[in-house]
């Protein structure tokens, strides 16, 4: 009985690694925010971090109001600052010194106007971002007529919207969604009724890939364009272009490197792919599956690459 207890205590330390063979039991804080991806993408970093033997708790926090809890240390690491719209707080963070940027996520940010492909016969000349005024009736609702409806995607998220509408002259009014399930389930509502709808779009994602439709064409983003009024197509106005594209990025508290080194380096080295994390959210939001459920099951596909990043 001793020899298979002994045994046992052996299987165990290898399955569950002892928080004494890490740098620190403090626990390793990682924001988690209201949408699905960041949630299964968070979930899977835990996951790993806790295989390396480490202390790991999510905590919901606000995407761009959690800098300032990852300036002071309260918050550790957040795993997706979205190019698109995350670049200005994540550069204005990492000036600071307190923020350091942990590298790409492996991740492609697209954020944009979007419309489904129906829309195209009741306004002729999108995807041209100037055919909308041409046509903002057909996306009014009662409660924004006589101007069009924009569909935002909820208030935190930033997107610097209301601003490219009043620097372009749009004739619309944006409303914000309360939550990502509520802005795809307006959608999901608008396209099986083929309903006018306009709305906030973004990939990786499911839905691009499950709805036919396209993406406004805007101006041209540039970075002058969001900080110089003069650049652009309104010269007395920022904004007045599209949204970004680019890396999803990673970034931590600075003390993070010198109070957990491994567990820096494993979420430097942790990535995922567009393809992976469309496949996943498509899991959770079309098929019913937990985010626990699809996460253990990215791990278990995935081990020897995890074994890699902790090794």
């Amino acid at each position: 009985m001793k020899r298979i207890a002994t045994c046992a205590a052996a299987l165990a330390a290898a399955a569950f690694p002892a928080f004494a063979d890490v740098e620190s039991q403090d626990p390793i804080r990682l924001t988690t925010h209201d949408w699905t991806g960041q949630i299964v993408n968070t979930t899977i970093l835990k996951n790993v971090l806790e295989k390396a033997g480490y202390n790991v708790e999510l905590v919901q926090a606000d995407y761009i109001a959690q800098f300032a809890g990852l300036k002071t240390g309260d918050l550790h690491v957040a795993s997706e600052i979205w190019e698109t719209t995350g670049r200005e707080a994540m550069d204005e963070a990492v000036a600071s010194g307190n923020v350091v940027n942990m590298g790409e996520s492996g991740m492609i940010a697209i954020e944009e106007w979007w419309y489904p492909a129906y829309m195209e016969a009741r306004c002729p000349g999108l995807p041209n971002w100037e055919a909308l005024n041409d046509c903002a009736s057909e996306f009014a609702t009662s409660e924004t007529a006589p101007l069009g409806r924009y569909l935002g995607g909820p208030v935190t998220w930033g997107g610097f919207d209301e601003e490219r509408v009043e620097a372009l002259g749009l004739d619309f009014e944006v409303v914000h969604a309360g939550t990502d399930a509520a802005l795809f389930a307006e959608l999901e509502s608008a396209y099986q009724r083929e309903a006018p709808i306009v709305l906030w779009l973004y990939s990786p994602h499911w839905a691009p890939a499950k709805y036919e439709g396209k993406f406004i064409e805007f101006p041209e983003y540039s970075k002058e364009c969001y900080e110089d009024p003069s650049v652009g197509v309104n010269p007395d106005a920022a904004y007045d272009c599209g949204k970004p594209t680019g890396p999803i990025w990673k970034v931590a508290w600075s003390g993070v490197e010198e109070k957990w080194p491994g567990a820096a380096e494993i979420i430097r080295n942790y990535t995922l792919t567009n393809e992976e994390m469309g496949a996943m959210v498509s899991a959770v939001d079309l098929e019913g599956k937990s985010i626990d459920e699809v996460a253990d099951a990215w791990m278990t596909d995935n081990a020897e690459k995890v074994d890699g990043w902790i090794n």
